[in-house]
């Protein structure tokens, strides 16, 4: 692993460090032994990952849908992904990535980000959790997830998951570590697998911060013209405003920008007639409030709010957005900038030839869709970006992607 810069090498010894006192203060152990039981975790952990016993149908792996050659994300364009008992059973969402999620900080609806990031007197809102929908504060509490989730990995209990471990390579080294008792209970054994995964999960691999982005932050690589362009139009307000959400600026202490800021937003994409569910009328992706998170149910001011996503290594992907609406980065670019200014380009038209903007989000929540800058123009307006513009932001972008080699 090759760090860009000290600030990121800091900021991989610092989390892994935390982690690791903490876990001794919550044990009983040692530092040293901390680190120890960290070292084995993430050894399980890995196997686990890679591991396809571990799901109902005996075909899914995390690695299924989480490729390492693709930033831990689907290696293809489908908008949602197939699990389930049989392994033909359609998601519900758009696989995101599991990079750079080492430093979200758990679900709040009242977030306030600290002085050498922002004005900490500033409320911004719900922010921060894990999934689409910030639903799981914690990585062993995601990892959970999906080995129960009835259209991933389809685990009907913890006892059928832990007879599954049991059954792995690595069930030996799991006993040794937790001891013959805990490892005899299900419901200890499907925990120290989600702790194991999660141990893994903070590898540095998956925030290896070696893009050509991090060697231009630490003086290392310089930006061609167009790629300086697209930094530009992207941090500046009028223009692209990526910024606003996707921070692409070193921390007051030096530490690598996320390109997020961990909130929760309504952006108002049009209905994705590709997802399975989508063909019931009645079904809405409502995120924060609804169907996969519960307990904002009530919240209508949360409905239509979904996580904001790193843009770290978005160059890799073949679907975007939550619901896996556009295939390629330059489409989901331009949506920004065209979702009010060509509506018609992007939703339906009733049979009146009325366009149905917003059309997957009932109307009584349209008022929670974002309407800051580069959104909130009026229909027929220039869009913020030409499209000249928008391939610099594209060109910018693609220096996100990590493991550059171009010293």
């Amino acid at each position: 692993m090759r760090c860009s810069s000290p600030a990121a090498f800091c900021a991989i010894l610092i989390f892994v460090a935390a982690s690791a006192v903490g876990q001794a203060a919550e044990s009983g152990l040692s530092r040293a032994q901390a680190f120890a039981r960290t070292g084995v975790l993430k050894e399980i952990g890995e196997k686990m990952f890679f591991d396809a016993s571990l799901s109902a149908s005996g075909k899914l792996a995390c690695a299924t849908c989480h490729d390492p050659d693709h930033a831990f994300g689907p290696a293809d364009a489908r908008p949602v992904e197939f699990g389930g008992p049989d392994g033909h059973q359609p998601g519900l969402r758009a696989v995101p990535s599991l990079k750079y999620l080492q430093a979200d900080p758990a679900f709040t609806e009242h977030y306030h980000e600290s002085d050498d990031e922002a004005d900490a007197s500033v409320d911004n809102g719900p922010t921060g959790g894990l999934m689409w929908d910030g639903r799981a504060d914690r990585g062993r509490d995601q990892a959970r997830l999906p080995l129960f989730s009835p259209f991933e990995m389809a685990n009907a209990s913890s006892v059928d998951l832990a007879a599954r471990i049991r059954r792995g390579s690595y069930a030996e080294d799991l006993r040794k570590l937790i001891g013959e008792r805990r490892f005899a209970d299900d419901e200890r054994v499907v925990a120290a697998a989600a702790e194991a995964l999660e141990a893994f999960e903070q590898d540095e691999r998956f925030y290896p911060y070696n893009s050509k982005y991090d060697d231009y932050l630490a003086g290392k690589a310089t930006l061609s013209a167009q790629e300086a362009q697209g930094l530009t139009l992207f941090n500046d307000p009028s223009k692209g405003n990526c910024n606003a959400c996707h921070r692409s600026e070193l921390s007051g202490n030096a530490t690598p920008p996320q390109f997020t800021d961990y909130g929760l937003i309504a952006i108002g994409l049009p209905r994705n007639r590709d997802i399975p569910a989508n063909a019931d009328p009645t079904y809405f992706d409502l995120g924060a409030c609804g169907p996969l998170r519960s307990d904002l149910a009530g919240r209508k001011d949360y409905c239509g709010l979904f996580k904001t996503p790193t843009l770290r290594n978005v160059a890799l992907r073949h679907t975007f957005f939550h619901n896996g609406l556009v295939h390629s980065l330059r489409e989901a670019v331009a949506f920004y900038v065209e979702r009010d200014t060509r509506p018609e380009k992007w939703y339906p038209r009733d049979a009146a030839g009325q366009v149905l903007k917003f059309d997957d989000l009932p109307a009584q929540y349209h008022a929670n869709v974002n309407t800051e800058p580069p959104f909130g123009q009026r229909p027929g307006n220039a869009p913020a970006l030409s499209p000249s513009e928008i391939d610099d932001i594209v060109a910018f972008l693609q220096t996100l992607t990590d493991g550059y080699e171009g010293r």
